[in-house]
């Protein structure tokens, strides 16, 4: 059996490569969408340290097409969520790692070198900032911070998404953007934040901090109400209740009869 403590050290060591500096940004076909030599080099030392530590399993990466789904154990890996900020120096940028089990999520870890901030889960057994406990804030959703963003990568989305964030905007307390998916998730289930909605994430960018949200005792649904498929890109809804969560939904469906990809 894997243990937890054993993928948070792996992940300690892949953050040396991500902070050590002197890197190379190219594009992977628009201006927004960008990968550097770290994101590279991050997710080689994880899938070589990762397949060690489980012989016979699969991999599902943001980087270079890696897709291999024919296991029951499989790593979902973003080797640098929020490359943007990233490649500029801003502290918002962490590795993520999760490991799925014939679907499911089994253990996640998502670390922000740079903020010093490692969230880590494993089913059943709680939540974790920097081995400290951690629990989803009681705000009711009036008073809720609510992370979300225009979808940076199809900017076609981008008018629906205008209209849902207007409409919860106007009932919820405020709007944060941090530009990464996967810290603002743990942010929100560490507490700092109540509410999340964005209308197309891989999974990649939600897979870990979806359990860890999970085990904090909030809420992830897609868009039809149940939790969604880690093997696809598709809209993720996550707040700190059940009841919020499918508020944020119900005010999805207002705008959106269907998923639009």
């Amino acid at each position: 059996m894997v243990q937890l403590q054993d993928i948070i050290g792996i992940v300690r060591e892949a953050s040396a490569l991500m902070v050590r500096g002197g890197f190379d940004v190219h594009d992977k076909g628009s201006r927004e969408n960008i990968v550097t030599s770290s994101d590279l080099a991050v997710q080689h030392f994880l899938t070589e340290r990762l397949a060690a530590l489980l012989p016979g399993c699969g991999f599902l990466c943001e980087e270079e097409d890696l897709s291999d789904l024919a296991h029951s154990d499989v790593w979902i890996i973003d080797p640098i969520d929020g490359t943007a900020n990233y490649a500029r120096g801003e502290a918002n940028c962490c590795i993520s790692v999760a490991l799925v089990h014939d679907g499911e999520p089994e253990a996640a870890v998502v670390y922000s070198p740079w903020r010093d901030e490692l969230y880590s889960a494993q089913k059943g057994r709680g939540a974790f900032c920097n081995g400290r406990p951690i629990h989803v804030s009681g705000r009711p959703f009036e008073d809720g911070i609510l992370f979300s963003a225009l979808c940076t990568y199809h900017k076609e989305f981008a008018r629906a998404c205008s209209d849902i964030i207007y409409d919860l905007y106007m009932d919820c307390n405020d709007i944060r953007r941090h530009g990464s998916a996967a810290m603002e998730l743990c942010q929100t289930a560490a507490g700092f934040a109540d509410l999340y909605f964005e209308i197309r994430l891989m999974p990649w960018d939600f897979a870990a901090a979806a359990l860890i949200i999970l085990e904090a005792g909030g809420t992830v649904l897609g868009f039809d109400g149940r939790f969604p498929s880690l093997y696809a890109p598709c809209p993720i809804i996550a707040a700190n209740s059940e009841a919020n969560a499918r508020r944020i939904l119900a005010t999805v469906h207002k705008y959106l009869d269907k998923v639009p990809y």
